[in-house]
């Protein structure tokens, strides 16, 4: 139960002070409240005598309101201190998981569900803070209070009536170790399910455009329902464990008060105590009360914690199979590329490579065109150039330096990539364009932006460059956003240019604008497009088929149209639905 604040340690050393004056707070707090009970019986005890005077009485009460005013502002102080620090522990551990993820590589988020990863990022950090948070504070009151006030019963009462009381008091630590191993169990498979459900609403907002093109609402309601019920299913369950701490806890304190009405009574009859002693001992019993009921829940605290730090440890363990080299270069990307892939192919995937025998040279300044059916294996060529994925066999380079030896920051400046379905983030077209280069100026901005089509798009609407997005772009079509990600790639001003079939939803004509404003802009750099039109790369120096992983043809665009039968047939049919294509323009 207790492994999670160890595993805590490098933090509560890391506040050590902070900690250390709340903690004497709380030990000043204890004392002052087991005095208060002492000057009651003590009260009691001259009411019988009749020795009590007004003066006596005045001063006492008074003595039990400055206590009540010094136990306020302690109180304030230590947890004032308390959950500013586990406010820390959580904004460290975010920070951590944050980093983590942004250095992490594609096979990472092929792994973990978005929902689950969020789930990591929210409930678990809640648990870890509530640990630093109330489970301290739980822990040094509850300590503070029971050690005072055991101390209290023994010093000012009766060390014999003390042990008889506190009999039942060990069957309670029995009952946590218990109960505290169920939770464990049970908490983290209701964790799993919250992870589930968090991804189902994830992955239905991203979709309700689908979901609602396709009528499965209701049915979809339906499934999340089920996450749902699950995660009531098992979040009660760990509720009916918890549930029985408290029964438990009273029956202690109950069996406790009638010992010591038993045997008190006793004692007073014998001589040994007085009524005061025994009026002033049932209020220490009653004190015991908060201790027994904190242990119980710092159990439960502290179970929570220790699945919850387990989870987010076992992400942070993982690394990422991207490592940077031992001395990696960091002088600019340019040159020529050797891409030489004899095989590779995903993690999760069968036996078939993604690629085989796949091998090109493209001389810096050259535009290489990838065509080929759906999931040939386009996409992952440029997932290999970019350094996505290390685990291949075969060879690629930059200017004659193998892509493993060059920084990763060097490689992400000098190369601009442009992704099937492009990513836009919340924010202003601006924002957006600039994304890549905070720092461009507006007019590079007009002028990349003119490049790619885009620019006289931001003249139409009311806030111009300002307009925003909305979530991943939703307020736009899908010829825009396939645009502005394009600016976005050119504003980097990056050497190598990749467009992973990034002008499928622009007409034609629009096509034809941007690859004639290439030609003259990257006249001297270096681009690789791939696409399901032809026409999109017959302007490249080299275009290679790429058929089920393999390259099955390379050459120029007259030379395929000579020799490869697909090549030719694509293209003559695509050129025949241009020709009975009405008006332009984009589409989703």
């Amino acid at each position: 139960m207790f492994q999670i604040l160890q595993k805590l340690g490098w933090f509560f050393k890391l506040k050590r002070k902070t900690y250390g004056i709340a903690v004497l707070c709380l030990i000043l707090v204890a004392i002052a409240t087991a005095i208060t009970p002492m000057i009651i019986g003590n009260i009691i005890d001259q009411m019988t005598a009749g020795t009590l005077t007004v003066q006596n009485l005045v001063i006492q009460i008074a003595i039990i309101f400055f206590l009540a005013i010094l136990m306020y502002g302690l109180r304030y102080v230590w947890r004032a201190l308390v959950f500013t620090n586990s406010t820390h522990l959580e904004a460290i551990m975010r920070n951590r998981l944050f980093d983590h993820f942004t250095k992490m590589d594609s096979q990472f988020f092929q792994d973990f569900r978005t929902g689950d990863l969020m789930a990591h990022a929210t409930n678990d950090l809640a648990a870890l803070k509530f640990v630093a948070g109330g489970g301290i504070l739980t822990l040094a009151d509850s300590f503070a209070v029971g050690v005072t006030t055991l101390a209290s019963m023994v010093l000012f009462v009766d060390w014999r009536l003390t042990l008889f009381t506190i009999v039942p008091f060990p069957f309670l630590m029995l009952i946590g170790r218990n109960l505290g191993v169920i939770i464990n169990r049970r908490y983290r498979k209701a964790l799993e399910s919250f992870s589930q459900m968090n991804d189902h609403v994830q992955e239905s907002i991203a979709g309700m455009r689908a979901i609602k093109a396709f009528g499965e609402e209701d049915s979809d309601f339906e499934n999340f329902s089920e996450d749902i019920d699950e995660v009531i299913s098992t979040n009660k369950a760990v509720n009916k464990v918890d549930a029985l701490y408290s029964p438990a806890i009273e029956m202690i304190t109950q069996s406790a008060f009638i010992l010591t009405l038993i045997f008190g009574t006793y004692y007073v009859i014998s001589g040994r105590i007085t009524i005061g002693d025994l009026v002033a001992y049932f209020s220490y019993l009653s004190m015991m009360t908060w201790p027994l009921l904190g242990l119980g829940r710092l159990a439960n605290t502290l179970e929570r914690g220790n699945v919850s730090y387990a989870r987010i440890i076992e992400l942070l363990s993982i690394k990422s199979s991207i490592n940077e080299a031992y001395k990696p270069v960091d002088q600019a990307l340019g040159g020529d590329i050797d891409f030489d892939i004899k095989s590779f192919k995903y993690q999760d995937s069968d036996d078939r490579p993604a690629l085989k025998n796949v091998q090109f040279h493209l001389k810096a300044g050259q535009t290489l065109g990838l065509v080929g059916k759906t999931g040939s294996g386009k996409s992952t060529i440029f997932k290999l150039l970019m350094r996505d994925y290390d685990h291949y066999d075969g060879q690629i380079t930059y200017d004659g330096i193998d892509i493993r030896d060059y920084a990763t920051d060097t490689l992400a400046q000098g190369i601009g990539y442009v992704s099937q379905e492009p990513f836009l983030f919340s924010k202003s077209i601006l924002d957006n364009v600039r994304f890549g280069a905070p720092d461009t100026p507006k007019e590079k901005v007009d002028y990349y932006t003119k490049l790619a089509n885009v620019y006289e798009d931001n003249l139409d609407t009311p806030q111009g460059f300002q307009t925003q997005v909305g979530e991943k772009g939703v307020a736009l079509s899908g010829g825009q956003k396939q645009r502005i990600s394009i600016a976005r790639a050119l504003t980097i001003e990056p050497e190598f240019l990749y467009l992973d079939d990034s002008l499928s939803a622009v007409d034609a004509n629009t096509e034809h604008q941007i690859l004639q404003n290439f030609k003259t802009l990257r006249k001297n750099q270096t681009n690789i497009i791939s696409a399901h039109r032809i026409s999109s790369v017959i302007h490249a120096d080299l275009i290679l088929v790429i058929d089920d992983g393999e390259l099955i043809d390379k050459g120029s665009h007259q030379e395929l149209l000579e020799r490869n039968e697909w090549y030719r047939s694509m293209y003559e049919k695509q050129q025949l639905q241009l020709e009975v294509e009405e008006g332009g323009g984009d589409h989703e």
